[in-house]
């Protein structure tokens, strides 16, 4: 009875990851040229993209944790962070750090806050649902810009994308709802409990800014890698997906065995892009079938989803705590099904009329390496970063005072 027991829990599993390796060995083999030229448009993407947009993000909230600053603005944001997410103020920092740089910045900087203990499990996981988003760069250039070909219709992927986070925020401040974050003190003086809170966990933790600089640059491209390694690994595997016809067995079937009445290339633009948004985007994009409703409403659920390729990238940070994976994802599927929703509402108010003669279904092209864009996206990215943490700042003192003066009466 042992015996079958364990084969049922693991032995199978075992069996069925071993095949599927195999399986994807097989067809790299098989298909070289074009799991070469997938291999290489992820990679370009991962230089040319991602590390100068994200790293300098990676880099400074190591930096700003250490120093202690997310405990600082923390306690002055918490007064506007509670009442409606049911979390600390510290929850403010990774989502304006997520809604900024896009994905998967948010995941990280919750992972790593909660490996040192800064928010409790609960609060990590309120967190979760609503700081893991797209960012702008990506709806507006690479979407509605480089895809749609009309920025005019830029505030109907954005607005929808975000509005949808807040709302799975709102909806996940009930998970374990009586579980409710205590602010930090009652005196009246909000600043003087912030700056008491700032002061005791740098003498608690007294590491040189040059130790914390080591660590942060060390956890920076670890983390660079880790992304790379995902993005390259999925662009082969949709590629294979692809060339090898599996994707359109996988439609045929579902349409037999769901009565459901699409185009089959509708549902597969759909399945390519649970696994990688980009190029499922693309895709829907091309549908000439479709309204624009109805693509939009779709784009904006595989942006809210974020796919497996996301997925992998954020549960990388996520297995290192013990925060539950499972609820994240679903939270992520939340996200989707309220961004269409609120893409639908959107769209009868404002768009309803608007007639879109032709579409440019296009991704912006991945040159290859040119060090004057590299340098201008790491400084754009750097920019940004420095205006979103004055902007924490300022908004903090804003609050604090407010409390204060509230509190005084």
């Amino acid at each position: 009875m042992e015996k079958i027991k364990l084969f049922k829990k693991g032995y199978v599993s075992t069996i069925i990851y071993i095949i599927v390796i195999i399986w994807f060995l097989l067809n790299i083999i098989s298909l070289p040229q074009n799991c070469i030229e997938a291999a290489h448009s992820g990679l370009l993407t991962w230089f040319n993209i991602i590390i100068p947009s994200l790293l300098p993000f990676f880099i400074t909230s190591e930096l700003l944790i250490g120093l202690g600053f997310v405990d600082l603005i923390g306690i002055l944001l918490e007064p506007a962070m509670s009442p409606i997410f049911n979390v600390s103020g510290k929850g403010a920092f990774p989502l304006a750090m997520s809604i900024t740089s896009g994905y998967p910045v948010g995941v990280k900087i919750i992972s790593n806050l909660r490996k040192d203990k800064h928010i409790t499990r609960i609060e990590a996981q309120r967190l979760l649902s609503f700081c893991s988003t797209s960012g702008p760069i990506f709806m507006i250039g690479a979407i509605a810009t480089g895809m749609l070909n009309d920025p005019s219709l830029s505030p109907l992927i954005v607005l929808p994308h975000y509005l949808g986070t807040l709302t799975v925020g709102i909806v996940f401040r009930f998970y374990k709802k009586e579980k409710k974050i205590i602010l930090y003190s009652h005196e009246q003086n909000i600043f003087k409990t912030a700056f008491k809170q700032l002061f005791k966990l740098r003498t608690k933790n007294n590491k040189s800014l040059g130790i914390l600089l080591f660590q942060g640059v060390k956890e920076g491209m670890d983390s660079m890698l880790v992304i790379g390694g995902f993005i390259v690994f999925y662009s082969v595997l949709v590629e294979i997906l692809n060339s090898t016809l599996f994707l359109d067995s996988i439609t045929k079937k579902i349409i037999s065995i769901f009565p459901i009445n699409t185009d089959p290339q509708t549902l597969k633009a759909l399945i390519t892009g649970s696994f990688e948004i980009t190029i499922g985007c693309k895709r829907i994009v091309e549908l000439k079938e479709a309204s624009l409703l109805c693509k939009i409403m779709m784009i904006n659920f595989l942006i809210g989803w974020s796919g497996f390729s996301i997925h992998s990238q954020a549960l990388s940070f996520l297995n290192k705590t013990d925060l539950n994976s499972k609820l994240y994802i679903f939270s992520k599927f939340l996200h989707g099904i309220f961004a269409s929703l609120y893409t639908f509402f959107i769209y009868n108010f404002k768009y309803k009329n608007i007639v879109m003669t032709s579409f440019n279904p296009k991704i912006i092209s991945l040159k290859a390496f040119s060090f004057p864009n590299w340098i201008n996206t790491l400084v754009s990215s750097i920019q940004l970063e420095f205006f979103i943490i004055a902007s924490i700042i300022l908004y903090s003192i804003i609050i604090g005072l407010i409390n204060t003066i509230v509190r005084a009466k």
